[in-house]
């Protein structure tokens, strides 16, 4: 859970050193038992989301598409393209999540006709991503929501919410780096068992689509909270859900986590790095289900905090990468860098050099954990 707030975040340069990072890696490591000895399990998936086309949409489902700021530089926006490849070449990324609003995509229209003139620059993101090598994530961020009204339960029917996702797959079947993510962050809903029957009809749809082979991530209640999904209901519901053939290869669980007091990810500082409250759990739930999750939202200010606790999550995730995949931080794209969760890496004009914020250079960062 986020919203835009501004805040100025100094970085201390004594802490932000080469030594002090590897110092900090350390410490977490340490945290989580394991030793700087020890051979490090590899996560699949280390990213950022890109965002900028889900600007405008509130927690309520309604988007003002106005709003809406592609981050590409041929659309006036940020340079999308550039921060993605400097992810990839400099830090080891690969993978990037590309939230955007349903009513974006098919200008305000309810169901699965994408809009051409908006759909032609989403996709441009899309392909964009893919140049880069990456994995790409299409998120429909509406948290399970069209203008206030929850999917399957009063609001979209489920064939609505089908139609969109069969349109989407049709587009991508071919791409195999296209992982789906069928909606950003449900809360409040008051059925669970019915929810995911809606999941169910995204999953057939992008399937009988002809995206057989992709990852499609299956989100939960509760914000997709990685401390509630396993004991809500909804995970144990999102469970059932299936390929048409009834197997259930590819189907990821989809999980968020933030690290502030709140856990809303609206804050710049942070007070838990999570381990007892969600991911312990949340690992023990996936192996006894056999199933895996990916963390498609985490991030913190650009403080000592942060940073400290940021560290200690990604060491324990990559201790547990049997089970969980990776992680996407939140956020870059088109976010000002004094957005108070800003991953946004800022560019010299002059040199060309791109430089990281303090949060991924010292723990996103797939390369903060080369020794």
């Amino acid at each position: 859970m986020h919203i835009l707030l501004s805040s100025t975040l100094p970085r201390t340069s004594p802490t932000n050193t080469f030594l002090s990072v590897k110092m900090k890696l350390l410490s977490s490591l340490a945290v989580v038992g394991l030793s700087a000895a020890s051979s490090l399990a590899q996560l699949a998936f280390h990213g950022v989301n890109i965002a900028g086309f889900d600007f405008g949409c509130a927690t309520d489902g309604y988007c003002n598409t106005t709003q809406a700021a592609p981050p590409l530089l041929q659309y006036g926006g940020s340079d999308g393209y550039g921060q993605m490849l400097h992810f990839v070449q400099n830090d080891g990324y690969n993978i990037f999540r590309l939230p955007v609003g349903w009513q974006y995509l098919t200008n305000n229209v309810l169901g699965g006709v994408l809009y051409p003139a908006n759909f032609e620059k989403y996709y441009t993101l899309v392909q964009t991503c893919l140049s880069t090598g990456a994995y790409c994530i299409v998120d429909i961020h509406n948290y399970a929501r069209w203008n206030g009204t929850i999917i399957g339960q009063g609001g979209p029917t489920n064939e609505q919410f089908a139609a969109i996702w069969y349109s989407l797959a049709s587009q991508f079947k071919y791409e195999s780096r296209v992982v789906f993510g069928v909606m950003n962050e449900p809360h409040d809903i008051p059925d669970v068992i019915l929810w995911a029957g809606s999941v169910q009809a995204a999953v057939t749809a992008i399937r009988t689509a002809g995206a057989t082979s992709q990852l499609v991530l299956l989100p939960g209640n509760d914000w997709t909270s990685a401390a509630t999904i396993w004991s809500d209901g909804s995970g144990a519901a999102l469970l059932n859900v299936t390929n048409p053939a009834g197997d259930k290869t590819g189907l990821i669980i989809d999980v968020h986590k933030y690290l502030d007091y709140d856990n809303s990810g609206t804050h710049a500082n942070c007070t838990t790095n999570n381990t007892v409250a969600a991911w312990e759990p949340l690992s023990a739930w996936l192996r006894a289900n056999g199933r895996q999750a990916l963390n498609t939202e985490t991030g913190g200010g650009n403080t000592a905090s942060c940073v400290e606790y940021l560290c200690q999550q990604r060491a324990y995730q990559q201790l547990n990468a049997d089970v969980i995949l990776g992680y996407v931080g939140w956020a870059a794209g088109g976010f000002a860098t004094d957005y108070v969760l800003s991953e946004v890496p800022v560019k010299n004009t002059t040199t060309g050099y791109w430089t990281d914020t303090w949060t991924v250079e010292a723990c996103l960062s797939p390369r903060a954990f080369v020794y």
